[in-house]
């Protein structure tokens, strides 16, 4: 994944982060790091960890919007964020640095050689989650939760890219359930068919596909 800080030399990468008035935060595992940020407009980068964009219902039922690791980033330019039922939960320790988003067309920044570099792999970076967007997209307009775990072995094989239909499963089963929308119970009984079925094998978190 292209960094958003890629070919820019540490000397010049501290002056565009006191241009842009970034602030660097560490965090530990489950701390919503939305709950002490001002939620207009702005742009984090994940420099290290995990975290989930949650949103709850008025019923509570959790929905994980999105999984973000190091190299990407989130805020109001490609978020929700603003609104009250979305928390951005750390699923362990992490650090993340903020940019005030109206500084990235501030004047002083755009005279600079390396700002031209900064906002290309802002572009590349936001290009490739939204292809990540798009798949989960697909993923959530199957019918059923069978299509819908299928569809996401699928797209987990063709990502590791090696044809072995093999893959290490990154998530619990409840974090699956919440990424597919689907009921937990619903989709364990669904995954328990799928193996005595011969679809799938299962060791540990390893899936291996014989579809």
């Amino acid at each position: 994944m292209i960094k958003l800080f890629e070919n820019i030399s540490e000397k010049e990468m501290l002056q565009l982060k006191r241009i842009l008035r970034a602030s660097t935060f560490q965090y530990p595992k489950n701390i919503n790091i939305l709950s002490n940020v001002n939620r207009d407009d702005f742009i984090a980068l994940i420099e290290k960890g995990t975290v989930e964009l949650i949103y709850t219902d008025y019923e509570g039922n959790k929905t994980v919007i999105e999984e973000l690791t190091a190299g990407e980033v989130f805020g109001t330019l490609t978020s929700s964020i603003r609104s009250e039922g979305i928390t951005c939960i750390t699923k362990e320790e992490t650090l993340i640095t903020f940019i005030e988003y109206d500084q990235i067309t501030n004047d002083e920044i755009i005279k600079n050689d390396f700002y031209i570099i900064f906002v290309k792999n802002l572009i590349k970076i936001l290009t490739e989650q939204l292809s990540t967007r798009n798949i989960r997209i697909e993923l959530l307009t199957k019918r059923t939760t069978r299509d819908k775990l299928l569809a996401y072995f699928k797209y987990m094989d063709q990502k590791t890219g090696d044809g072995s239909k093999t893959f290490k499963l990154p998530l619990t089963h409840t974090e699956l359930a919440n990424y597919l929308s689907v009921d937990r119970s619903a989709m364990t009984r669904e995954l328990k068919y799928l193996k005595e079925e011969g679809f799938i094998e299962q060791i540990g978190k390893k899936i291996i596909l014989h579809y």
